[in-house]
This record gives C-alpha cells, structure tokens and sequence, in this order.
C-alpha cells in the first residue's frame, strides 16, 4: 500500500475526474474552509481547470454552501447535503458551542434566540441576502443591544437551527441567505443512512484512512463512526500500513500517481486538516510549520505529496520557503503549479 498516492487520486490532486467545483465538494463531502479567500483555491484545485467564476457561479447558485458543521468550524458542503449533514452533526456541534458560550460568559435564552433568529428572517425577507453587518443594524433597530461576539453566537444558533446559510460570494465578508430560500430542495435522510452515506463520502475521498480520521473529521462520536462504517462495511478494505489500521473504498483510486508532482496547497486543505493520521504525509518534526497548537494550519508545498514547504502570494507574487532538508524539488513542477494558481487568481 502507499497511501500518498491513493490521497492524492482519491483527494483529486492529481489527475482530477472532476469539472465543476460542486463535484469536488460534493465528492469530498465537505471541505474546510476557514480562509474565506483560499477556500476557493482548495475546491479549484482539484478541478480539471480551476476556475475562479465557476466556483463564484456554483457558490452563488447554492450549489455550494459554507456553513458551520463538523467541529463546530466553517465548512464547505454541496447545498443539497446541507439538511441531512446537520441533523447529523447538530447535537455534537451544538455541545461544542454551548462549551465556547461558557467559556467567554456568555447566556442566551431560548426567548432572546427566537427574537433575534425572527428578525434575521424578517429581514431576509425583504433583502435576500445580508452581512454580518446588516444583521447588527436591524437588531439596533430595534431596541436589542449586544456585543459583536453575543450577534456571532445568534448567527452561529440560527445556522444549527438550520435558518441560516451562506449567501452570495463577496471579495473578503461572508455573507448569509435563508436555507429555505437558497437551499428549496435540501434532504433528509434517516440518522443510520445517515451515517453511511457519510462514511462512504468520507473513506471514497480520503482514503486510505483511519477510524480515528473519520471520528475526527466529522466530531461525531467513535460508536456513530462505527455504525456509518459497518453499515458499509463490503464497500471497505483494511490493510495495516506501520501502526496504522487504513481503510480503502471500493469507489477509490490507486493508479494514476506520477512522481515529481507539486501542490501548492491552501491553509486548511484537506489533504492534512482531514486526518488525524497526519504523519502520514508531514514528518513530525515538521508538524509545526504546517500548523500550531491552536489550530491554525499554513500554506504548505507538497512534493510527491509530503509536506516540504511553505507558500504565501503578498501582493499577488507567490513566495515559497522549503524547509525539508532532504527536498530536492522539482523547479519545473513548481513553475508549473505557481502559474496554474497566478492564473486562477486573475
């Protein structure tokens, strides 16, 4: 087994079978997307031609959504698995703010949830769409008074509630729609066909990976990823690979590695962020130029899929910083890859 390569075809970083950026979401299942900006290189690049307006027509059409789910954190998904994914997320998403809303001291009754989620849909009504801004104003209008981290809570709440989703793509701010009006056809499926259907997205993508992967990427409960994944249990295969129990799905890929690729990855990505099993493709060692202990991951470069590097674009000019003392890297790739995101961004 070499599970680079079966991340990198199964993850769509090489030879990528898809066109549109709704069927990369909609293959991985969902996709981080903290970096609002860089969201949209994650998703392009696994698509045959990355395309900034094909990505800003499938978001804008909600095709494609950016909401909290997995990890109570942003996440992208395609906008007819929204319904079913937060049903199945929103008890454990739910505990994991309710915690954050201790922490900083922070109540909100049920009574002032209703009042505020009430004036988001007024207002929606009448606008379509609305930002985080908008939302403050109509709520100053009328009468209620809160802080900025308080109106993020109310936000947070109404997306559970499954009133709130992404609205239109703007440069830098996110914006929000009413899911009944963005999203009319959204399903629901039973929690057990639930949790298949999840697993089976998930080991398709990014496999070959662990239990423990899929427990932590979708913050649902290690017996509920049991469940999705026994319930597919003749879709899987096992192999032990030094330490590590990975499972393979029938549906993914392992032919079509070629050596000396290089990928100029987005912070975030899910080639790392989608695993716990990361020492798979980033040495130890190296873990902290990738991400920090808070959280936040980094640009990295990959070489024949193990993190190597680090990448920034200030000013439009993209800079790389190789740190692998055993990279020797291939110049021509990285041209090659510098021109195909330069290209994508303009």
């Amino acid at each position: 087994m070499n599970p680079i390569s079966a991340r990198l075809l199964n993850q769509q970083l090489i030879c990528p079978q898809f066109s549109s950026p709704h069927e990369v979401v909609e293959w991985m299942g969902a996709m981080q997307a903290q970096d609002f900006r860089m969201m949209r290189w994650a998703v392009a690049m696994r698509t045959k031609r990355p395309s900034l307006k094909a990505f800003e027509r499938d978001f804008n059409a909600g095709r494609i959504v950016r909401t909290h789910l997995f990890r109570t954190t942003w996440q992208l998904v395609a906008g007819d698995n929204l319904g079913w994914m937060l049903e199945l997320c929103r008890d454990s998403a739910m505990r994991g703010l309710r915690s954050w809303m201790k922490s900083n001291r922070v109540s909100i009754p049920e009574s002032e949830q209703e009042d505020v989620q009430l004036i988001f849909s007024d207002y929606l009504e009448k606008n379509r769409i609305a930002l985080k801004a908008d939302f403050a104003k109509v709520v100053a209008d009328k009468g209620i008074t809160m802080t900025d981290q308080r109106l993020s809570y109310h936000i947070r709440l109404a997306e559970y509630s499954g009133l709130l989703c992404s609205g239109d793509l703007f440069p830098n701010k996110n914006s929000y729609a009413l899911v009944k009006d963005k999203l009319p056809g959204t399903r629901f499926l039973p929690r057990e066909e639930a949790l298949a259907l999840l697993a089976s997205k998930y080991f398709r993508s990014h496999g070959p990976a662990t239990l423990e992967d899929f427990a932590w990427w979708s913050g649902l409960g290690i017996n509920d990823c049991r469940k999705g994944m026994d319930a597919i249990g003749k879709e899987l295969t096992s192999e032990r690979w030094k330490g590590l129990e990975l499972y393979s799905h029938k549906d993914g890929r392992t032919r079509g590695f070629r050596s000396g690729c290089v990928h100029l990855l987005a912070p975030y990505d899910e080639y790392l962020i989608g695993y716990k099993s990361r020492q798979v493709s980033l040495h130890p060692d190296h873990s902290h130029r990738a991400h920090n202990r808070s959280g936040i991951f980094w640009p990295v470069i990959l070489q024949d899929g193990e993190v190597v590097g680090n990448w920034s674009a200030p000013a439009g000019k993209v800079s790389v910083d190789i740190f692998h003392p055993d990279a020797t890297i291939n110049e021509e790739a990285l041209q090659k890859e510098i021109k195909r995101y330069n290209k994508f961004v303009k």
